[in-house]
C-alpha cells in the first residue's frame, strides 16, 4: 500500500536567498522564459507591475480588517468553517493548528454575496471588495498561466488557464490573520512560551491546487522550504504579489515543476494578514501529466480534494498518486 510521506522534522535554520522578483512590464517573450525558470528552480516567485489596482487591493484588505476586528462572538457567527467560513487556530479536521484566524469563501460571486450576510454588517460592500479582487487576480493568474504554456512551447496555450475559467472552477479565495503577540484583545488567548520560541502561524505545507496568488500587509513571516531544506524567509513587501506552484500544476507538469513547501510564522510583535486566491481545477477536470513517461498517474481534481481533507496538513499528498515502478 502506497503512503505519503510525512515532512521531516526541520531544524529552525533559515538563510538569505535572492527569490525570483519578476516584472510583468516586461517583453512577454522575457516574462514567459523567466516565470517558466523561477517554476523549476524555486516552484515560487514574485511579481510586481501586476495590473491589480490599489483601490482594488485596500478595498478587500479594509473588509479583513473590518472582520477581523470583531469580537469572538461576532466573528463565530461566519463559522464553523464546514469547510468555507470563519475558523480559529483549527487548520483543516485532522488536528492541525496554528496561531491564526481565517475567512475561506468559494471564489464565486453567488457564493460570496451569500456568505457577506453573515460576515459584514454591510454584506453588499464586503462582497464587492471580494468579488472584484477575486476577478482581478483570477485574470492575473490566467495571464501568468498562459505565459507559462507559451513558454513551455505548449500549442494551446489556454491548456493550464482553461481550467480557471472554466465556470465550474473548484478555485477559493481566503483571508489569514495572524494576531501579534502583543495583543490587547482579550478574546485571543495564545499559546505560552511564545517569546522563547517562533509561532508557527500556519505549519509547512504545500498547496494543492494549480497556482496560488498571495498578497500580505507589510509584516513578515512567509518562508519557503529551499531544495536543500532551509528555510528562506520572504521579505514582506505590500506592493508585490507571491506566486506558488501548487500540487496539481507540478503533476499537470509531470514534476518539471515543483509544488513549492511552505510555512507562516506569527512571532512578530504586528498582526500580519494575508489574501490567498487558490486557482483550481473543476471537480470533475482530468489531471494528467503532459510527458511521458508520466511520473503521476491521472486523476480527478475532486479526488484529489477528497484524498487531501483525509491527511494531515504537512503530508506528501502527491505521493500518492505517484506511479509504482
Amino acid at each position: 500500500m502506497v503512503v505519503p510521506s510525512h515532512a521531516p522534522p526541520r531544524s529552525r535554520k533559515t538563510r538569505a536567498f535572492g527569490v525570483p522578483v519578476i516584472d510583468l512590464s516586461l517583453d512577454r517573450s522575457k516574462l514567459c522564459e523567466l516565470i517558466v525558470k523561477a517554476c523549476e528552480e524555486f516552484g515560487f516567485f514574485q511579481v510586481e507591475n501586476h495590473g491589480v489596482s490599489r483601490e482594488i487591493i485596500s478595498g478587500v484588505e479594509r473588509e479583513g480588517h473590518d472582520f477581523f476586528s470583531k469580537s469572538a462572538c461576532e466573528k463565530q457567527r461566519a463559522g464553523p468553517p464546514s469547510p468555507f467560513g470563519y475558523g480559529c487556530k483549527n487548520i483543516g479536521f485532522n488536528g492541525d493548528k496554528g496561531d491564526l484566524e481565517y475567512l475561506l469563501l468559494e471564489a464565486t460571486s453567488h457564493s460570496v454575496d451569500e456568505r457577506s450576510k453573515t460576515i459584514s454588517s454591510d454584506p453588499t460592500k464586503f462582497s464587492c471588495a471580494v468579488n472584484n479582487y477575486i476577478q482581478a487576480v483570477r485574470n492575473l493568474t490566467c495571464d501568468i498561466l498562459e505565459m507559462v504554456a507559451e513558454g513551455l512551447w505548449v500549442p494551446d496555450k489556454s491548456v493550464f488557464s482553461k481550467f480557471i475559467e472554466d465556470e465550474n472552477s473548484d478555485s477559493c479565495f481566503r483571508i489569514n490573520h495572524y494576531p501579534s503577540v502583543i495583543n490587547d484583545d482579550e478574546d485571543w488567548n495564545p499559546s505560552p512560551n511564545l517569546y522563547n520560541k517562533p509561532r508557527i502561524g500556519f505549519g509547512e505545507h504545500s498547496d494543492p491546487q494549480i497556482l496560488t496568488i498571495l498578497r500580505s500587509n507589510n509584516v513578515g513571516g512567509l518562508q519557503i522550504l529551499s531544495k536543500d531544506d532551509l528555510w528562506i524567509p520572504i521579505p514582506p513587501d505590500s506592493d508585490k504579489f507571491c506566486v506558488f506552484v501548487g500540487d496539481a500544476f507540478q503533476a499537470l507538469t509531470n514534476g518539471r515543476f515543483t509544488s513549492v513547501r511552505h510555512r507562516a510564522l506569527a512571532n512578530t510583535s504586528k498582526s500580519r494578514m494575508s489574501m490567498m486566491y487558490f486557482a483550481a481545477p473543476p471537480l470533475s477536470a482530468c489531471i494528467s501529466p503532459m510527458e511521458t513517461p508520466c511520473l503521476y498517474r491521472s486523476f480527478t481534481w475532486g479526488e484529489y480534494k477528497n484524498t487531501m481533507y483525509s491527511l494531515r496538513l504537512a503530508d506528501r499528498r502527491l505521493d500518492l498518486f505517484k506511479i509504482q515502478e
